[in-house]
């Protein structure tokens, strides 16, 4: 591996949700650029994994296992960077948690799980890392939130309200802090082939929220290739871009919102009307690589997503 020299040549990042998906493309990217990283998830050896790739790839590279959520965690977080690398340059709160299902099959603590999660953590971390990216003048400060921060799609409510609350929070952080030297980019990425269709929780009738979930999580015309996703967030991240809204879809559903927003709302009701009901015996929380055992939809259609999600380390789906 050659590091190319950029911006980020020589710093520090912290990725949180880093031992799969997209938060494992984009420590891979940082490390490419020349990061020193530190990877955060809460499997011991799904960061193992992680953490050899990137050594493999020449990386200078650590891991911490830890669960965000907790009131601890950025004061160890921290620390952790401090004992193994120094001061801290780069924060990307990546780390999230995806329900899938009618709003009537949710409960209160769905909701503060989720707010908890993409929220409250990185908030806390935030916080936490703000004196290190203050100090060193050009610190920067990553927020992924989802288009799902910016449109309030169907079945997926708690996971929209704490990505509108994170795409919130960034946003005001980059306001409060503009001449601090901290830059703040905000991201909304569109679906994108991680292979989260399997690591994904479904709820009400999971293996028909898996069908159509998995399906648009995957097809080339809905979906973005996830290394190409990490590569824009990196690039974007050191241009100290604002924000950035990734895949064609989620563009034009955000163009459409702007200059149609009650045409909008209408297509988003109607495609809640289209989705599956909550059925006679509503399940909770079935995590996709088993609702998938019992989805009628065809192998072949998530086949793109299925290699993604090996590739970095999500569950592999149940056979049908």
């Amino acid at each position: 591996m050659i590091a190319r020299k950029n911006r980020f040549q020589d710093r520090t990042a912290l990725v949180t949700g880093s031992s799969r998906g997209l938060g494992r493309l984009i420590a891979r990217e940082l490390a490419d650029r020349g990061c020193r990283v530190m990877l955060c998830a809460r499997s011991r050896d799904d960061l193992a994994a992680a953490e050899a790739e990137l050594r493999g790839r020449g990386a200078d590279v650590a891991s911490f296992v830890c669960d965000i959520t907790e009131a601890s965690a950025p004061e160890a977080l921290m620390a952790a960077v401090h004992d193994r690398f120094g001061a801290l340059d780069v924060l990307v709160n990546n780390a999230g948690v995806i329900e899938v299902g009618p709003a009537e099959v949710f409960r209160e603590e769905d909701y503060r799980e989720a707010m908890e999660t993409m929220l409250f953590a990185p908030l806390r971390l935030a916080l936490a890392a703000l004196p290190d990216l203050r100090a060193g003048g050009n610190g920067t400060l990553v927020s992924i939130s989802s288009i799902g921060g910016r449109i309030a799609a169907p079945h997926l409510l708690p996971y929209v309200a704490a990505k509108f609350a994170h795409a919130g929070l960034s946003q005001g952080l980059r306001a409060e802090l503009a001449g601090s030297g901290v830059r703040v980019t905000t991201v909304f990425p569109g679906l994108m082939r991680t292979g989260s269709h399997t690591a994904a929780r479904f709820s009400g009738q999971p293996p028909a929220e898996y069908g159509w979930f998995a399906a648009a999580a995957t097809l080339p015309l809905l979906s973005m290739d996830a290394a190409r996703a990490a590569r824009a967030i990196v690039r974007a991240a050191e241009r100290g871009r604002p924000e950035l809204v990734l895949t064609p879809a989620a563009k034009a559903a955000v163009h459409l919102q702007g200059l149609a927003p009650v045409t909008t709302a209408r297509l988003l009701a109607t495609t809640a009307r289209l989705l599956p009901g909550p059925g006679v015996q509503p399940r909770h929380d079935v995590r996709g690589a088993d609702a998938a055992a019992h989805s009628k939809l065809p192998r072949w259609v998530t086949a793109l997503g299925d290699r993604a999600g090996r590739r970095l380390g999500e569950p592999r789906p149940r056979s049908h």
